[in-house]
């Protein structure tokens, strides 16, 4: 397969997934950096309908790339962080949460606590992308959650 599909494209964050070292945290981190550019002009509504859309788009083009790649979950797909650090960031606001936002969705990521890793048990682009839409709501709710009890 083509390092230049379409769906190639979109599974690797536009090749963020072969930079050779923690390709998901650069997926998450460039997703902080396309957060922090486009939320000041976003509804919540914006934000959500973004989230959909990368979750619509990961679903195809992470499954279409581990069926083409042979692999269940390819290294290199990072569309699955970039849609759940997303998930995570709807509606943090000020700076300090969005950072938050950023290491919770991580560490979710990473350590897949329940009901993370049973998301990842999932076929296909389903599983791929489960876990990380699951930690990003995971991380979303227990920040707003936080929020609620500090402002």
């Amino acid at each position: 397969m083509s390092r230049f599909s379409i769906s190639s494209l979109l599974a690797t964050g536009f090749g963020l997934g072969y930079l050779p070292k923690a390709p998901g945290t650069w997926g998450s981190l460039a997703t902080l950096g396309a957060y922090f550019l486009l939320s000041p002009g976003l509804s919540l509504k914006g934000e959500l309908l973004i989230a959909f859309a990368l979750a619509l788009l990961g679903f195809w083009s992470a499954g279409k790339t581990a069926r083409l790649r042979k692999c269940q979950d390819p290294s290199e797909v990072v569309i699955d962080e970039i849609a759940g650090q997303w998930l995570a960031l709807v509606n943090q606001g000020p700076t300090l949460w969005i950072l938050l936002s950023f290491l919770l969705f991580r560490l979710l990521d990473i350590q897949k606590p329940f009901p993370v890793r049973i998301a990842e048990r999932l076929p296909g682009g389903l599983g791929i992308m489960a876990d990380d839409l699951v930690a990003g709501l995971l991380a979303n709710l227990c920040l707003t959650f936080l929020r609620s009890l500090v402002t």
